[in-house]
């Protein structure tokens, strides 16, 4: 670990394979039908895994200078390549749609490269230096550790990553005493409103999931229920904005179970159901 955070020779050329690598596995990991809503794909979509690539080349880098250019370079060539692996595969368009987002962070790293920097220097403004990292990285695991809480064990490898990163940065970048424990402290703080913050506020996906009609008829005199409650809530409502009754749902957990829609004789129709974290499948019986 003392290696990787500062005992690396980063030579010019092994910072620009480590940005290829970066950015085709990245780009793969995007298209991998295996790998969606995974923890594989998370880097995909959310910064935890590029600050820990930034940290790397900033605590390996020879001056600030150097740190600024390299950051710079590192993600001038990987953030193009995430897209342009997609563009050459799947024929998609996705370089010109979605790179003109990132080409700004990618400027960024300039100066947060060179402040980073002085992260090195050991002293009480290099933990000033790295809190917003580590309040980035907490914001990141709050929203996979909800994730993993509804379809466990989706993301639960990202939920680790983040938690022991917040640990591990300030153990590894500072050698005073005093400065590793007030990092470690500010670590354990976040991890701890992270975990309080999830259970206390349980993931819901709150969707419309069947509509009144031709296919289907119902109203506010039927009832409507999941056969294993642990998945969520059902209740028909009407919708004023359809002028019709909906199936609404508020799913707690991702899974398979059956949707039972009873009219006021009795009568019951079954649905299968599959839930996931943004979507859903029903199927009647």
């Amino acid at each position: 670990m003392k290696k990787l955070f500062g005992g690396i020779n980063l030579t010019w050329m092994k910072l620009i394979i480590f940005a290829i690598l970066a950015g085709v596995y990245t780009g793969i990991m995007a298209m991998l039908p295996i790998a969606m809503d995974t923890s594989f794909s998370d880097l995909t979509v959310t910064f935890e895994v590029w600050i820990f690539f930034g940290i790397i080349i900033i605590m390996n880098s020879k001056s600030a200078k150097d740190s600024a250019l390299k950051c710079f370079v590192f993600f001038l060539i990987s953030q193009p390549l995430v897209y342009l692996v997609q563009d050459v595969i799947n024929h998609s368009n996705l370089f010109l749609t979605y790179y003109r987002f990132w080409v700004l962070w990618t400027i960024a790293c300039i100066p947060m490269g060179f402040i980073g920097y002085y992260m090195k220097k050991d002293k009480w403004w290099g933990l000033l230096i790295l809190v917003p990292m580590l309040v980035f990285t907490a914001a990141e695991c709050s929203g996979y550790f909800s994730e993993t809480m509804f379809s466990f064990p989706r993301h639960l490898l990202t939920t680790i990553f983040c938690i022991c990163m917040l640990i591990i940065y300030p153990l590894a970048i500072f050698k005073n005493k005093k400065i590793k424990t007030t990092g470690v402290i500010i670590s354990g703080l976040l991890i701890a409103i992270v975990l309080v913050v999830c259970i206390c506020n349980p993931p819901i996906y709150s969707t419309d999931i069947l509509f009144n009609g031709e296919k289907y008829q119902f109203d506010d005199s039927y009832r409507v229920y999941l056969t294993d409650k642990k998945y969520g809530d059902l209740s028909v409502k009407y919708e004023a904005a359809i002028e019709d009754w909906v199936i609404h749902a508020d799913f707690k957990k991702a899974g398979k179970t059956e949707m039972i829609l009873e009219d006021k004789e009795g009568n019951k129709t079954t649905f299968d159901v599959s839930i996931r974290r943004s979507s859903y499948d029903v199927k009647k019986k």
